[in-house]
């Protein structure tokens, strides 16, 4: 209670130095322009800078960011590839602010974005928060399905920022608040890729500080992937939960089964189906029809609602099978997850 009051006050009487936006970037400078179009336009009235952190590009954002320095403080890094979380550890050592906001370079701000967050802040002061992410008018019809089988109720249980999410809320980096307190408490981000940011908060709740969803505090989140790279990302998604699920056992919960058991049960309702039993099959032509009717009204655009039963499809296959993988070679092998999965593991020079 005493150090939410104490960052109260600091947030009333320090605002020039109070929020520092953390942006690591990698090969995507024309990402970090639409991003730094979109602060230049907030109607935020006080002080804060932004950090970006060039991780080992070959396409640099520096000069674009140059662009922008007349219109915001903008100070610009550049260091060897050691991945997004080392890199958003960097930055926030880097920053002069005492409450991080962290976001993806493929993220677009609504002008009342931070607005949004100090109002949250003032009102519920937290060391942790998270915002949802919602798709522009702009986006394509893939990334609007792509966009909303992430953030559905429907598919994911609304843990990636809806406002029906159970359970305390685990925020995501691309659009996520850590206050310094908390960062220099556990240590920031760790190495592992995807999963760095739920590991995070589970840290930050082990240290005893809360998190909480601010649901207006939304970015339009671009997600620049075809379906074969969605496969791969919900793929990873997968195989990193087992892990986490060992490394914080308190948060393993039945529901990330889900993915696994909604593909097998598909399969062998096909197989009853051609057999004759039709009831497990419309148990499932059911539930797309309900998705479909759902992506329907929240796009309102029957392509993307078609999109998104194939999107959800993509995502369920992905994600069970890389949990299936994981949690089996986590149960039978006695090498620790770094070694069974070196390539969601960044490793520092």
């Amino acid at each position: 209670m005493l150090k939410a009051i104490h960052y109260r006050v600091a947030f009333l009487f320090d605002m020039s130095t109070f929020f520092s936006i953390i942006v690591p970037v990698y090969n995507r400078p024309e990402e970090i322009r639409e991003l730094l179009e979109s602060l230049v336009y907030q109607d935020f009235e006080q002080d804060y800078e932004v950090v970006i952190v060039e991780d080992g590009s070959s396409e640099r954002a520096e000069d674009i960011v140059k662009k922008y320095q007349k219109n915001l403080q903008i100070s610009y890094y550049y260091k060897d590839n050691s991945g997004p979380g080392d890199s958003r550890n960097f930055g926030m050592r880097k920053a002069r602010g005492n409450f991080f906001i962290i976001l993806d370079s493929d993220c677009i701000l609504p002008k009342n974005y931070l607005s949004e967050v100090e109002k949250e802040l003032q009102t519920e002061f937290v060391h942790c928060f998270g915002g949802p992410d919602a798709a522009e008018a702009s986006f394509t019809t893939v990334q609007k399905a792509i966009n909303y089988v992430m953030t559905s109720f429907l598919t994911t249980g609304g843990i990636r920022g809806g406002k029906k999410a159970v359970g305390k809320f685990q925020p995501r980096s691309f659009n996520m608040g850590i206050s310094k307190t908390a960062f220099e408490k556990v240590g920031g981000f760790g190495q592992i890729h995807p999963g760095e940011d739920p590991d995070l908060t589970f840290r930050i709740w082990k240290s005893g500080f809360h998190s909480r969803l601010f649901p207006k505090a939304y970015v339009y989140h671009k997600r620049r992937i075809d379906w074969n790279k969605f496969y791969i990302q919900v793929n990873k998604f997968g195989m990193v939960r087992p892990i986490l699920n060992r490394w914080h056992p308190g948060t393993a919960r039945p529901t990330y089964w889900f993915p696994t058991m909604f593909m097998f049960g598909l399969g062998l309702s096909l197989v009853f189906w051609v057999f004759g039993m039709a009831l497990p099959i419309l148990l499932y032509a059911a539930y797309f029809l309900l998705l479909f009717l759902d992506a329907l009204v929240s796009t309102k655009s029957p392509v993307v609602a078609l999109l998104a039963i194939f999107a959800a499809l993509v995502q369920f296959t992905g994600y069970g099978l890389g949990f299936l993988k994981s949690t089996i070679l986590l149960t039978f092998s006695k090498k620790q997850p770094e070694v069974l999965f070196p390539k969601l593991f960044f490793k520092l020079k």
